[in-house]
């Protein structure tokens, strides 16, 4: 019965995929050109900056911080997936692609924790999602000032929840709920906790305006956010002042730099706190067929998409072949959740 569905819907929704996986290199295009010339470091190869570790000037030496927590942040206790706020940013000429293919996969196992941020309204949407589709009033173009109108709408419906943890995610991460269950489980959202991947292996340095057009220079870890990162309410309540309703926008203006940059320029310059980095997140802009395939179902987030003029997935055998499943998420779910009704062999091991 799997497979009658699957190939009753494969024609039209492979090739919408494709589409999307090939949209994704103008995408990429646009994402390099918002941080060209903005970054230290861009000189570098991304293979590169995805294998060097990390490091803060004064934290030398501390490389399990890309995995494990250090001894001042680990606590002990349950957390359920209740205590999340997820939110996915995406824009209305992906709701067909990439958002249909987040929403059978990864969303259904986290609905009700999960919320979609978007540029236009969409009936289907609205209909698969109901309350937790959020139609902003954002631009739908990919600059830094429309994706940083998203994140402070992000920002603000986790600030009026009451939740202990916020998440960003993009429309092209597919995101494991017990692997992040597990790694925030290390932490207190009592705490200030900054949790992401770095695309960087040192600081971004910038110029930050400052009154009579005199400007600043500051450095700063940031997480990226096409790989995703997760921020705690304590420290997401000292942000406010800097991150909350039109104060984002203008932060972000001050160092015109996008919204994953800004989060990080918040959180380190303004308010005091550090990144931790953490390599269980994942995103387009680094070789995802060197994760091996015992370990994917540790992996917090996890991408696809086109790099360096190639399609970029992870490299994962069945039980769906490349044709039907592109973006290799439908057959990652299958491995993770072999009891959803659509995949073709429950129980299949890895």
């Amino acid at each position: 019965m799997g497979r009658r569905l699957i190939h009753g819907l494969s024609g039209a929704a492979v090739f919408l995929v494709s589409v999307a996986l090939l949209s994704l290199q103008h995408r990429g295009a646009e994402e390099r050109a918002l941080h060209s010339g903005l970054r230290e470091g861009l000189s570098e190869k991304p293979e590169q900056r995805s294998k060097a570790s990390p490091e803060r000037e004064g934290d030398r030496g501390q490389k399990d911080l890309r995995v494990h927590p250090p001894e001042g942040y680990r606590t002990e206790g349950s957390l359920t997936l209740g205590d999340v706020f997820i939110a996915v940013k995406t824009t209305k000429r992906f709701h067909q692609s990439r958002m249909k293919l987040l929403l059978d996969t990864w969303i259904s196992r986290a609905r009700e924790q999960t919320y979609i941020f978007t540029d236009e309204e969409d009936d289907v949407l609205k209909r698969r999602m109901g309350g937790h589709a959020i139609f902003t009033n954002c631009s739908a173009e990919h600059s830094h000032l429309a994706l940083s109108c998203k994140m402070a709408a992000e920002f603000d419906a986790f600030l009026a929840s009451g939740q202990s943890w916020f998440c960003h995610l993009d429309d092209d991460n597919y995101l494991n709920p017990r692997a992040l269950l597990k790694l925030l489980s290390s932490y207190s959202a009592t705490w200030d906790v900054y949790l992401g991947k770095p695309s960087l292996n040192r600081p971004i340095r910038a110029s930050e305006m400052l009154p009579n057009n005199e400007t600043k220079s500051v450095s700063f870890w940031f997480a990226t956010g096409g790989a995703g990162f997760c921020i705690s309410r304590k420290l997401a309540s000292k942000m406010v002042p800097w991150a909350s309703g039109r104060n984002f926008l203008s932060t972000s203006e001050l160092i015109r730099l996008p919204d994953d940059c800004t989060m990080g320029y918040i959180i380190e310059c303004k308010v005091g706190g550090h990144l931790l980095p953490n390599m269980l997140f994942h995103s387009h802009l680094e070789n995802l067929q060197l994760i091996p395939p015992s370990q994917l179902m540790q992996q917090v987030t996890l991408s696809y998409g086109v790099f360096e003029n190639k399609l970029n997935v992870i490299e994962l055998s069945g039980p769906f072949s490349p044709q039907e499943d592109p973006s290799r998420f439908r057959s990652l779910h299958c491995h993770l959740y072999p009891d959803t009704s659509w995949c073709l062999q429950p129980g299949v091991g890895w």
